[in-house]
C-alpha cells in the first residue's frame, strides 16, 4: 500500500510539472506571435526597447518550460540529479523574486520617478515610424485603462506641440477627436492608474505563484526515495552495502529491519 501511495505521489508530481511546462509552452507561443505579428509590443520605455511584452513572454516561457522539463523527467525517472537540479532552478527563481522585490520596496520613489521621466520621453516616439510597438501600446492602454498621458494629459501638448492628444484619449473615439476641447478627454494619469491596478491584481498573483512554489518545492523528493540513504531492493531485501550502512547508523541495541518494508 505504501509503494501504491508513493508512485501516486510520483505520477502527481509527473502530472503537474507536464501541466507546468505546458504552460510554459503557451506562454512561449504567445510571445512569439506578439513578436511575429506585432514587433515590439508594449514597448513603452525608449530607453529599453528591448523590454517589451513579447520578449518577456519568451523569456519566461522558455524558463518556465526548462523547470518543467527537468521536473517531468526527474519525477518519472526518480533522478536525483535532475530533482536537485529542479529544485536549485526554483530556489534560484525565488531568490531573483525576493531580490527584485526588496529592491523595488527600498527604491520605490526613486522607481516612480525614473519611469515617469522614461515613459514621458517615450511620448515623443508616438505614431512615428519604427516605433508600432510603442504606439500601439499607448493606444491600448489609453483605451483600456481609460486614462490619457503619463502624468496628465497636458504631456501630449509637448509631444504636439499643440492643445491636442491622441485619439485613445477621447471619451467617445471618433477621428480626429482629439483635437477637440479637454471636456471630451479622460482626464486620469495612466502612470498612477496602471500603477493601482497591478498593485491590486499583486496580491491574487502572488498568492497564486506561492502556492505553485509550495507544491513545487514539497515535490522535490522522488517518489520512492528513502531516509538516511539506504536503497532498499524491489523484492523487499536490502543489499550488503544497505546492511552495512543500516549498521553503521542503526543503534546496536535495536535490530536491523528485516525484512525491509516498502
Amino acid at each position: 500500500m505504501a509503494r501504491g501511495c508513493l508512485q501516486g505521489v510520483k505520477y502527481l508530481m509527473f502530472a503537474f510539472n507536464l501541466l507546468f511546462w505546458l504552460g510554459g509552452c503557451g506562454i512561449l507561443g504567445v510571445g512569439i506571435w506578439l513578436a511575429a505579428t506585432q514587433g515590439n509590443f508594449a514597448t513603452l520605455s525608449s530607453s529599453f526597447p528591448s523590454l517589451s511584452a513579447a520578449n518577456l513572454l519568451i523569456v519566461t516561457g522558455t524558463l518556465v518550460m526548462a523547470i518543467g522539463f527537468v521536473g517531468c523527467i526527474g519525477a518519472i525517472k526518480e533522478n536525483r540529479c535532475l530533482l536537485l537540479t529542479f529544485f536549485v532552478m526554483l530556489l534560484l527563481v525565488f531568490l531573483l523574486e525576493a531580490t527584485v522585490t526588496i529592491l523595488f520596496f527600498a527604491y520605490t520613489d526613486k522607481i516612480d520617478r525614473y519611469a515617469q521621466r522614461d515613459l514621458k520621453k517615450g511620448l515623443h516616439l508616438y505614431g512615428t515610424p519604427g516605433n508600432v510597438g510603442l504606439t500601439n501600446a499607448w493606444s491600448i492602454i489609453q483605451t483600456d485603462f481609460r486614462c490619457c498621458g503619463v502624468a496628465n494629459y497636458t504631456d501630449w501638448f509637448e509631444v504636439y506641440n499643440a492643445t491636442r492628444v491622441p485619439d485613445s484619449c477621447c471619451l467617445e473615439f471618433s477621428e480626429s477627436c482629439g483635437l477637440h476641447a479637454p471636456g471630451t478627454w479622460w482626464k486620469a494619469p495612466c502612470y498612477q492608474t496602471v500603477k493601482m491596478w497591478l498593485q491590486e491584481n499583486l496580491l491574487a498573483v502572488g498568492v497564486f505563484g506561492l502556492c505553485t512554489a509550495l507544491v513545487q518545492v514539497r515535490s522535490d523528493q522522488p517518489a520512492g526515495a528513502l531516509p538516511q540513504g539506504a536503497k532498499f531492493l524491489r523484492d523487499g531485501h536490502l543489499s550488503g552495502g544497505d546492511l552495512c550502512y543500516l549498521r553503521g547508523r542503526w543503534p546496536p541495541w535495536a535490530p536491523v529491519p528485516w525484512p525491509a518494508v516498502l
